[in-house]
């Protein structure tokens, strides 16, 4: 992976969630930029496999395991992050899970645990890093919600919509919250997206009625997110507390 720019340069991004799909594509994307990059992710095989990726190039990538929804893991990840780079510049909240189980045969536990990973990893991860970003009077928060959380999910349950809602309402909050400080915090809403995710929870014949369904007729690509999240992480001095889809289409409002 060659190095294509330099709008990072002397920046230091979290990515949670960024073993695969979307998370690996922005970490890969930073680093492209000249950013250094921490790549967390619940699955330290993963996260260690695109961190060497990246690190392939002049660009050294740390990888870190953290489960979002505990908060010792969280703090540990900002420390290290922190002690390893020297500070934190940039957090995209992107873990996240999925299940498509209908309302009725959602369990509490179940409930509870689509809107940890999803809403409340994403308020502690932001919480963990605000100090930093404080004293710096400077900062970039991109939280990743959904289509979903603009309207009703393609893929996932009830609880899956209730948490990417929470989290536009929750980037709004802070938004507003930590403006004086420099930091800018928005998030990307995207539709149906290419990745293993996707391919693991929609057979081909659905995915093709889908994309059949859409004005821009595919799926959206990893890379694509990527983009939108570089220019929020870069070029948004004046944008805050928005919301952007990246849907082909398939929502427009």
């Amino acid at each position: 992976m060659k190095r294509s720019g330099n709008r990072l340069s002397n920046q230091v991004a979290i990515v949670t969630g960024a073993g695969q799909g979307m998370g690996a594509a922005m970490a890969k994307l930073i680093a492209e930029e000249g950013g250094q990059v921490v790549v967390s992710d619940i699955n330290q095989e993963k996260a260690s496999v695109i961190a060497d990726e990246i690190s392939e190039t002049e660009t050294q990538a740390l990888a870190i395991r953290a489960d979002v929804t505990r908060e010792k893991d969280v703090q540990a990840m900002v420390e290290t992050t922190i002690e390893h780079y020297g500070t934190i510049s940039i957090l995209v909240n992107n873990a996240g899970i999925l299940y498509p189980t209908r309302i009725e045969q959602i369990t509490r536990a179940e409930w509870d645990r689509v809107l940890e990973v999803n809403l409340t990893g994403t308020f502690l991860c932001s919480q963990a890093v605000l100090k930093t970003m404080k004293k710096n009077r400077y900062g970039r928060i991109v939280n990743m919600s959904s289509s979903a959380g603009r309207s009703v999910s393609t893929l996932g349950g009830a609880h899956y919509t209730a948490a990417k809602a929470g989290v536009l309402g929750l980037s709004r909050a802070l938004a507003k919250e930590v403006a004086p400080f420099g930091i800018t915090v928005n998030a990307i809403c995207p539709g149906l997206i290419d990745t293993e995710m996707v391919q693991a929870e929609c057979t081909p014949e659905r995915i093709s009625a889908y994309e059949d369904s859409f004005p821009i007729p595919r799926l959206g690509r990893p890379d694509e997110v990527a983009q939108l999240m570089l220019f929020l992480a870069t070029d948004s001095a004046y944008i805050t507390g928005a919301s952007i889809d990246i849907n082909g289409g398939d929502l427009m409002i």
